[in-house]
């Protein structure tokens, strides 16, 4: 077993899509909609769906915004310098909700960055730069 997706519903997909492709620099790996359903699929990630778990954004075309709830934490990302990649976020206009230094009670280098649907993405410094 492995594991493939995780599913967001997101409001407006072509500002999602700008947001995982542009700013965080994933791949548009497919994407189909569905007349009948009245729903479209995008599915993105840093590597092939063979070769990784990805991201499937759901955008049902009759809502344009939804409640995240309690219980939806985040989507993590390692990324090899959370400081830099913060500054590149934050130069093309993401938002940065947490910036890059040592978790709490820790050493490793986080930061957390917002969705355009208020989705957290957490990033984590990759082992051994703990600036």
């Amino acid at each position: 077993m492995r594991l493939l997706h995780t599913m967001l519903r997101v409001g407006n997909l072509d500002r999602s899509l700008m947001f995982y492709t542009d700013i965080l620099g994933m791949q548009l790996l497919r994407k189909n909609d569905y007349p009948d359903g009245r729903f479209t699929l995008a599915f993105v990630g840093y590597q092939d769906e063979s070769e990784g778990a990805v991201l499937e954004l759901t955008h049902n075309w009759d809502t344009d915004t939804y409640e995240i709830g309690t219980g939806y934490g985040h989507v993590a990302i390692e990324v090899e310098d959370a400081y830099d990649a913060c500054a590149r976020i934050k130069a093309k206009g993401g938002h940065v909700v947490r910036d890059a230094g040592p978790m709490k009670h820790g050493t490793t280098v986080i930061a957390f960055v917002e969705d355009p649907d208020g989705y957290k993405i957490e990033l984590i410094q990759r082992s051994g730069r703990e600036d």
